[in-house]
């Protein structure tokens, strides 16, 4: 029997998770930002076999003072459509991946977006379902509090069932184009969708073409409960945040096993935990390069961190104390629990989560390519995950150490392809194409 088989994301917007990324010595400071750059590393990214490029997009600028804002590299990036499209048309195979928030859009059109991406890559696109966790991104959008937390989910599930009933506003075969009879497509092949729900009326049909793969994949990203439920009656890729081991294990039986109960194949989703990887010739030359990536991060911009994801302003509380309780918010509530059980863990105060926190304080695996794909390889046959999707340190030589050193070493023990499995982001993720729910079956 062969061996399970890795999937890897790389996560590309920001263009390296770490604060400290741009700073770091012969780093492109720029490169969140650079076109140039970008198509250089996705390139690189489609030579090492990556199922997808992923970007993590956000609707507002990062709700943190302005002393820490000041240093963060991530204050200027590309819109993800527009980038995605412009490096579909220099690569073939690598998936496409971009946020589209179901808080602050409509369905009409998320749905003809990542429809014209599906078309434009040849069956690259994939949708990151997001309700956006960043309070200020209402304030962009005319309103002055955001959604509650279970409420947002409540919108997405249904958003969801909208974008994908305009997807399937046509059949696949209702494009005739028949050039002697004058008809260019069959109106009975077409579906007018007239939804009216709770939160959304759209009465379609969508005016695109069904997309390549049917849906683009469907990925979700978070691990509150309201997260895993629709994970698990939605999503067809996971990314989630990285802890231990057994922190894995237990959210991914807890996913796949929901999965089973509302009558969906568990291995028609793929978990992806991040892993922020620092790669070294010997591990102590790459636990170097971690500590001087480290240690090029501000307090400024530690504490700002810290206090993004706890949804709590930290910059009151005693740096060298332990952390206090942090009460219940409207922000994301897996990113802030995850931070409390790792300080309680760590018997760590307030500035030593801060530093790893404005670092990165997730799953990282540090040391040679060796030791990283062991443990890598341990996560995928223990269950852990599906795969990984990887942050790079810095850019370019993080990434390119990645692929270079560690990608061998992966398909040399057989748990990572060596050529993709088929044109379509579907096809090397081992997903199947969904049936039109109007015209199929």
């Amino acid at each position: 029997m062969a061996p399970r088989q890795l999937k890897l994301g790389a996560f590309m917007r920001p263009v390296s998770i770490h604060t400290g990324a741009w700073r770091y010595p012969g780093a492109w400071p720029d490169a969140n930002f650079n076109f140039a750059h970008l198509k250089q590393l996705i390139r690189k990214l489609e030579a090492g076999k990556f199922d997808a490029f992923f970007m993590a997009d956000h609707l507002a600028v990062l709700n943190m003072p302005i002393n820490a804002l000041k240093r963060s590299h991530t204050v200027t990036s590309f819109e993800p459509f527009t980038l995605l499209s412009a490096l579909s048309a220099v690569t073939e195979h690598i998936g496409l991946i971009a946020t589209g928030s179901t808080t602050f859009d409509e369905p009409y059109h998320v749905a003809r977006r990542f429809a014209s991406l599906d078309h434009i890559s040849g069956g690259r696109a994939g949708w990151n379902i997001v309700t956006t966790s960043n309070p200020d991104a209402a304030l962009n959008f005319g309103l002055d509090d955001h959604m509650e937390h279970a409420e947002r989910y409540k919108r997405a599930r249904e958003f969801y069932d909208v974008v994908t009933g305009l997807w399937d506003s046509f059949a696949d075969d209702a494009f005739l184009r028949d050039v002697e009879q004058g008809l260019f497509f069959d109106p009975g092949k077409m579906h007018v969708l007239d939804h009216n729900g709770k939160y959304l009326k759209v009465r379609g049909p969508l005016n695109i073409a069904r997309p390549v793969q049917g849906w683009p994949v469907i990925v979700q990203a978070g691990a509150s409960e309201d997260g895993k439920q629709l994970a698990a009656e939605t999503a067809e890729a996971v990314f989630t945040g990285g802890g231990s081991l057994a922190d894995g294990q237990k959210l991914y039986a807890d996913i796949k096993g929901r999965m089973e109960k509302v009558g969906r194949d568990p291995e028609h989703l793929k978990i992806l935990p991040g892993a922020f990887v620092v790669v070294g010739d010997s591990v102590d030359e790459a636990k170097e390069k971690r500590a001087l990536l480290d240690s090029l991060v501000h307090y400024d911009s530690a504490i700002a961190s810290l206090s993004v994801i706890l949804g709590t302003d930290a910059s009151g509380f005693d740096p060298d104390g332990p952390l206090p309780d942090i009460p219940e918010t409207n922000a994301s509530k897996s990113g802030r629990q995850r931070l409390v059980d790792v300080a309680a863990r760590d018997k760590l105060t307030v500035r030593q989560l801060a530093q790893r926190v404005g670092g990165y304080g997730g799953l990282a695996f540090v040391g040679t390519a060796k030791t990283i794909a062991d443990q890598m390889e341990d996560w995928l046959v223990s269950r852990g995950s599906d795969g990984f999707n990887i942050m790079f340190p810095y850019l370019p030589a993080g990434l390119d150490d990645f692929v270079d050193k560690v990608i061998p070493e992966l398909q040399r023990r057989g748990i990572f392809r060596r050529e993709y499995e088929g044109p379509t982001l579907r096809d090397n993720l081992g997903l199947p194409r969904p049936k039109n729910r109007f015209f199929e079956g």
